[in-house]
Parts: structure tokens; C-alpha cells; sequence
């Protein structure tokens, strides 16, 4: 019978092994370890897994992980490989072989050809949005190098999606090389990084650029830089009635800024939000008091600029 033949030919084995079963490691390097010793990378579903018992080539197989996270072997049957690295994957057929009495002390290796699971998404504003491999934990300036690296449009404000389950993360990835750092947390396979768009404030009516200027610097953006990114108010500008136009989930609300006494400092720097609008009317009456619905509207059309 072949089960008696392959029992047989475990005990040749037994013969000059160890007592213990054993696994090859994921690739000819060792593989990344945590801080603890143990190995970071783990099995999961849809991986495709190489499984090879020594000295039993008629055994030596390529599965897949199915959704259960288990696989089929040969006389060990069904067995659950998700969530367990490779040396404990091979660990577990080799135990399930010798509990059957099929083989003694039997060695088998695991290695993972296909990822399915370790891989993290980078999302948005980066250079090359996609899926990448990602075998060990790393850290977030690590993974967005992966990608590219942020575009100019970037918001510093990301978005992290954690793959345990966990509440998203918003991180703020500043434009200063040192809180960069502070802020590298580590990401792990599953996470998706979400980048997204910068806002955009509009500066429209009698300066040098009317359009729209994204929030580049540390996304943050002031009304008296807003008006310098648009080259300034033209002398013919009547800047004792520049109105700030904002819209709060459609609710329309308008002020009058001082931006005479602001140029000044006699009045401090107002931070602007994504999507105001501040409008620089001509000295001409009609420009003056055109309304707010109106100025919201001309800002949809109005040219994008990015600042470099």
C-alpha cells in the first residue's frame, strides 16, 4: 500500500534526523525579524505556498491559501496555515504527518512564492499609487518612498487604514524634515495610506493671479499669503472692502477683512480653511457689491496654481 511505503521510507529518514521538525526559511536570506526574534512575516489568505518534504519528492506540492486560511496535503489532510509564518506552517504539516503515523520525524520546508495579503495600498497624491509588497513592518516615509513620494498637490494630512481593525489614523507629515520623523509611524501589511488632494483657497477679483492656490505649506495658508500668491492687489483694487466668502455645508457666510490694517499688523493674519474664497473688488461700484453666491460661483471656474 503506499501509505506502508512512504512509512517506510519516513523511517529511513528518522534514521539520521533530528527528533524535531524544521522549516527553510522564506527566502536564501533569513527573514525580517521584530525586536523579539520572532519572524514578522505571516501566512494568509490567497498567499500560494511551496511545500516540500524532504527526501519525498512524490509529496512536494504548490497550494494556495484558501479564504479559511487553510490548505490540502497529502495524508495530513486539511490544515490551518493562516496567521502562522512559514517555519510554523511547516512545523504543523510535519506534525500532522507524524500523528498520523505516515512519517517519522519528518522535515518540512515552506516557502511563500505569491503574496496575496502582505502587500499595502498607497492611495491618492503620490507619484505611483498602487500595491506593494510589503513582507515586514515598515515605516511610513519608507512606504511613501516606495511609491514615489508625494506629489505637489499633496495635503499633509494622511490617512492610514489599519488592517487589525483599528480606528483610521489621521498623521501629519510635516514639511520639516525632523517632525517628519517624529511622525514616521509603521505601517504593516493590509494598511492602506490614503494621500489626499491639498485644499484649495481662491483669490479672485483685481490682483495680479485670480484663481485658485493650493494649501501647500504644511497645509496651511493665511489671507495676506493667499493675496501674495496671487501676485497682490492691484493699485485700481479698493482693499478697505476685500469680503472673505466661506461656505459651510452650503450655508454661505461673508465678512469684511481689513486688509489694509492686516498689511500693517494692526489686526493679526487670519488662517484661511480649505475652499475660501476672498474676493479683492475693483473700485467700480458694481464689483463692489456683487454678491456672495456669485463670488462662490466664479471661484468653480477659476484657474488652479500651485506654489513651488
Amino acid at each position: 500500500m503506499a501509505v506502508l511505503l512512504v512509512s517506510a521510507t519516513g523511517a529511513g529518514i528518522a534514521q539520521n534526523m533530528p527528533a524535531t521538525a524544521t522549516s527553510t526559511l522564506l527566502a536564501p536570506t533569513s527573514l525580517p525579524k521584530q525586536a523579539d526574534g520572532e519572524e514578522s512575516l505571516r501566512i494568509g489568505p490567497g498567499d500560494l505556498l511551496a511545500i516540500t518534504v524532504l527526501r519525498e519528492p512524490e509529496m512536494d506540492r504548490r497550494v494556495r491559501v484558501r479564504d479559511s486560511g487553510e490548505i490540502d496535503i497529502p495524508l495530513a489532510g486539511q490544515v490551518r496555515v493562516s496567521g502562522l509564518t512559514p517555519d510554523e506552517a511547516g512545523n504543523a504539516i510535519a506534525h500532522r504527518l507524524e500523528a498520523g503515523g505516515y512519517l517519522r520525524h519528518p522535515e518540512v520546508s515552506v516557502l511563500v512564492q505569491e503574496f496575496a495579503t502582505q502587500q499595502v495600498a498607497v492611495l491618492g497624491q503620490v507619484a505611483r499609487p498602487g500595491t506593494y509588497l510589503l513582507p515586514s513592518p515598515r515605516t511610513l516615509l519608507d512606504v511613501l518612498a516606495m511609491s514615489g513620494g508625494l506629489t505637489d498637490a499633496a495635503d499633509r494630512h494622511l490617512m492610514i487604514e489599519h488592517s487589525d481593525g483599528r480606528t483610521p489614523a489621521q498623521v501629519f507629515l510635516s514639511n520639516q524634515a525632523a517632525d517628519a520623523l517624529e511622525a514616521n509611524v509603521q505601517i504593516r501589511a493590509g494598511d492602506r495610506i490614503v494621500v489626499p488632494k491639498a485644499g484649495i483657497v481662491y483669490v479672485l477679483g483685481d490682483v495680479g493671479r485670480p484663481g485658485g492656490y493650493l494649501m501647500q505649506n504644511e497645509s496651511r495658508i493665511t489671507m495676506l499669503q493667499a493675496i501674495a500668491m496671487a501676485g497682490g492687489a492691484n493699485h485700481t483694487a479698493s482693499e478697505e472692502h476685500v469680503r472673505l466668502v466661506r461656505n459651510h455645508d452650503g450655508d454661505i457666510d461673508e465678512e469684511e477683512i481689513p486688509l489694509k490694517e492686516m498689511e500693517r499688523g494692526e489686526v493679526p493674519d487670519l488662517l484661511l480653511q480649505a475652499n475660501d474664497v476672498v474676493y479683492v473688488p475693483f473700485h467700480l461700484g458694481k464689483h463692489i457689491l456683487m454678491g456672495a453666491t456669485a463670488i462662490v460661483a466664479s471661484a468653480s471656474s477659476a484657474a488652479i496654481y500651485a506654489s513651488h
